[in-house]
């Protein structure tokens, strides 16, 4: 069947007035996917966000405390919906004790953290250190987040309140010029569970549940024209993420071209959907027949992986930083990792951990040649290669420091 283009979908239960401050689709209208990750302690709350339809998941995780109550990592946008979820939970299991913000630069969940904490009024909030704003630094309070329960994490997780089945491990601060990349990875003991942000991700080969919720971002990226009208199919929906894949993680790979100007408007006076929404025909994307190979030389099996922006931008910045504290995560005994997005939860252990970060290290030695296949074509970074000389050469951001 032809995909409806003009028929919207809209609830109260998702509505999310506060997409202004950070004005990103789905805008004003947010659903959520609760899932139970370990049954009656850990799950995860799935929304979605993007920029031209190059939609991804975006999650915070729920667990479950022993002594009662629930701690919150990495909110997402408190919608009717979202806090009805969150009350089942209440309900069942006792209220929010803990909120934390596990990074500094990640705007796509700092935004959250204060709304959601206001909802959940005797919780304790707690954010990664080194926290800074732009364009200018303004102080917690003013970001949102309530004076009176908000506080820094301490330095040594031991000290922490819920120490007794958290430890906790802060990388960074890396300096990016305008402030420092910070994230804080979270292992919960009892689960064997590892939290992190934005540092770890794995793709998964079928488009994420929360994605199928709707599926026009999807389908709008399957096509090869803008004056093609694609059918929603299981088919295009995998190929649409598939390319949503690519866009995310390298803004213009090898294999995707720009259309012409000429033929861009040619195109969008013969698409059968002019919509608004459909951004009135315009489909500039022309994709070379090699993409897929490139999808699958990105996705590796679904291994662990560090996103090529963090790799190119910021993670080259402080390498010894990142192995140190890959290094410290990797004596805890993890089984599970739940990352702030892609798939998840993901089966996988220390060892495959530190494999994702061996980019950072020198082309050294046997357990380099190991690693050949998880190296990322030099070709695909091309773009974000421009924008690093671009950024160091207008002394925006330092240069890449050398591999250890």
């Amino acid at each position: 069947m032809q995909l409806p283009s003009q028929a919207i979908t809209r609830s109260k239960d998702w509505d999310w007035p506060f997409w202004p401050v950070v004005p990103i689709y789905p805008y004003g209208q947010r659903r959520t996917l609760r899932q139970e990750i370990v049954k009656d302690t850990i799950w995860t709350f799935d929304q979605v966000q993007g920029i031209f339809y190059v939609i991804v998941p975006v999650r915070m995780t729920v667990v479950r405390l022993e002594r009662g109550g629930l701690l919150v990592y990495a909110p997402v946008a408190p919608t009717p919906e979202c806090i009805r979820l969150m009350r089942e939970l209440e309900d069942k299991y006792g209220a929010v004790k803990y909120v934390i913000l596990p990074t500094v630069t990640g705007i796509e969940h700092k935004v959250f953290v204060g709304p959601f904490a206001r909802r959940f009024p005797k919780a304790q909030v707690f954010v990664a250190p080194d926290q800074w704003s732009f364009p200018l630094n303004l102080p917690l309070p003013w970001l949102g987040l309530p004076t009176n329960r908000t506080q820094v994490l301490p330095p040594e997780s031991s000290t922490a309140p819920f120490a007794d089945q958290f430890d906790y491990a802060v990388l960074g601060p890396i300096d990016l010029g305008l402030g420092p990349f910070v994230e804080v990875a979270f292992f919960h003991r009892s689960t064997r569970t590892l939290l992190v942000t934005d540092s770890i991700v794995s793709i998964p080969e079928e488009p994420p549940a929360i994605l199928q919720q709707d599926p026009f971002p999807m389908l709008f990226h399957a096509r090869e024209r803008g004056l093609e009208a694609v059918p929603d199919t299981e088919a295009n929906r995998r190929k649409g993420w598939k390319r949503i894949c690519l866009f995310g993680f390298y803004f213009q790979p090898a294999s995707l071209n720009v259309a012409e100007l000429g033929e861009l408007f040619q195109d969008a006076a013969k698409a059968p959907d002019r919509s608004r929404r459909n951004f009135f025909g315009l489909y500039p994307f022309r994709w070379q027949p090699n993409w897929q190979e490139a999808f699958e030389t990105l996705r590796g099996g679904g291994r662990l992986l560090v996103a090529p922006v963090l790799r190119a931008l910021i993670f080259n910045r402080g390498p010894a930083e990142v192995i140190d504290w890959a290094n410290h995560v990797a004596l805890w005994h993890f089984e599970r990792i739940i990352p702030c997005h892609l798939d998840s939860p993901i089966l996988a252990g220390p060892r495959e951990f530190c494999r994702a970060f061996s980019f950072l290290e020198s082309d050294s030695g046997e357990e380099s040649q190991q690693l050949e296949c998880d190296r990322l074509p030099e070709a695909d970074f091309q773009l974000l290669r421009k924008l690093e000389a671009v950024l160091v050469k207008g002394k925006i951001t330092p240069p890449a420091k050398d591999k250890i």
